[in-house]
């Protein structure tokens, strides 16, 4: 992605500042704090997930483009108060402890002061940046005429500091100089120009095209705001972010598009693989190595391109399960001749998938998402089955919503490859960790009990 888009590294300043935030509160206490017997490994564990919990609830880290600096201040002021009772509550419960109003206050103050220095330094220097540079932009479209959405280009162009590179309208109702296309021709437009952002007047669309376009901007990554013409399309699903005083709409993101959701998922990752690794792992191989051996000629490991998050490719690890052919691309069907006696039980009970743990562990693949597909299968379903792709917006997984509701092994016709989308995009867009935990109870459960479908 160019640094006319979205930024090259626009993208990393969330989690630097997550990062630095949760550095400066894990650290300076000892300063401040270490007279008062405070058991260093208890409060900053204490400090970190308070902190974590606190930051997503309030939306700390949601600043964006167009936030303005009374915005920040507000919800630092928010994110201190809020911190500030948690840390006071920690004491009554830590009894070897001895509390220091005045000890605390110093703490908080020095603290709180740091963050907000680096918070408004990076807010500032991207404005400035995007002023002196025109780098760090990101381009747009509007797709309709109405008075709102000139008034939104008028926007943009008084405003350098947000960074927005306006590219044209598009409508099937006006017809002018400033008019690029028509809405046939905002798919073609964006591809080829690197829109990165849809902004859309909905009284120039009617439901067939407003469903047709988002679907557009979900599989493409774009995002698709919507300018406010009508009080109509309120809802659950959409969000009011106000560039100044010009009220927008957007569509909500997934769980896991927030920082501090995202970074939890892959602590419990690494935590999980580490115990899976160390303690299944660094005795089942040498075990299954000796009998996939004595069965078949082969290496005991079997890897294949698989497309991960964003449609990069890895290798994925298994335990090879299938005699060494040239026809690994085909899927495996009941009785298929190729799996070894060995094969047919590791596959029956899901151990072959277990050398992935090393793949959750190097950060490729998740315990718990959409399982990754072949090539092939890719190729032939994204066209066919319209959010496939949407799948690739997080990590695959080892196992899935899909997977343990039983849609998983042969692909007879296509109704089966949509009920796994089906699943797939459920658990993308309502994910929490209770559900990734009661995933892997039921996969262990079906382990155990062994699945039909897996053959």
């Amino acid at each position: 992605m160019s640094l006319a888009g979205r930024g090259r590294y626009s993208k990393y300043l969330r989690p630097i500042s997550i990062l630095f935030d949760l550095l400066i509160i894990s650290t300076l206490y000892r300063f401040f704090l270490n007279e008062l017997n405070v058991n260093n490994l208890h409060f900053t564990v204490y400090q970190i997930l308070s902190w974590s919990i606190i930051s997503y609830f309030s939306g700390f880290y949601e600043v964006y483009r167009y936030s303005t600096i009374i915005q920040i201040l507000s919800k630092i002021f928010r994110q201190g108060i809020l911190f500030l009772l948690v840390v006071i509550a920690f004491f009554p419960f830590a009894k070897q402890t001895t509390f220091s109003g005045q000890k605390i206050a110093e703490y908080m103050v020095v603290a709180f002061t740091i963050i907000t220095s680096f918070k408004l330094l990076i807010f500032l220097y991207l404005k400035r940046y995007r002023i002196t540079t025109g780098s760090n932009r990101r381009n747009v479209i509007i797709v309709g005429y109405t008075p709102q959405a000139i008034n939104l280009k008028e926007l943009f162009d008084s405003r350098i500091d947000y960074g927005y590179n306006f590219l044209g309208y598009f409508s099937d109702n006006y017809k002018n100089e400033n008019i690029v296309g028509k809405l046939n021709d905002i798919k073609q437009f964006s591809e080829k120009n690197g829109v990165n952002d849809i902004y859309c007047s909905i009284n120039e669309l009617n439901n067939a095209q407003l469903k047709e376009l988002i679907a557009f901007a979900e599989l493409n990554n774009k995002t698709i705001k919507f300018i406010p013409d009508t009080k109509e399309i309120f809802s659950k699903n959409l969000r009011i972010d106000y560039y100044e005083v010009f009220p927008l709409l957007s569509l909500r993101k997934t769980p896991l598009y927030e920082p501090v959701a995202y970074l939890s998922k892959r602590v419990f990752d690494i935590l999980f693989s580490s115990l899976v690794i160390l303690l299944l792992m660094s005795w089942l191989i040498p075990l299954l190595a000796i009998l996939i051996k004595l069965e078949s000629k082969g290496p005991v490991f079997f890897k294949q391109s698989r497309a991960g998050m964003n449609g990069e490719h890895f290798y994925c690890y298994k335990f090879r399960s299938m005699q060494v052919n040239d026809t690994t691309e085909q899927l495996a069907v009941r009785n298929d001749p190729r799996v070894t006696r060995i094969g047919r039980f590791i596959r029956k009970t899901s151990i072959d998938e277990m050398p992935q743990f090393l793949n959750v562990f190097k950060g490729e693949m998740s315990v718990v998402g959409p399982r990754p597909h072949i090539g092939s299968i890719n190729e032939l379903y994204t066209s066919k089955i319209k959010k496939y792709f949407f799948r690739h917006s997080v990590k695959p997984g080892i196992t899935g919503l899909a997977q343990v509701r039983g849609a998983r092994g042969e692909i007879t016709e296509d109704v089966d490859m949509i009920n796994r989308i089906k699943y797939d995009v459920f658990y993308i867009e309502n994910w929490s960790m209770l559900l990734d935990i009661k995933i892997i109870i039921q996969t262990v459960v079906n382990m155990i009990t062994g699945d039909e479908k897996a053959y």
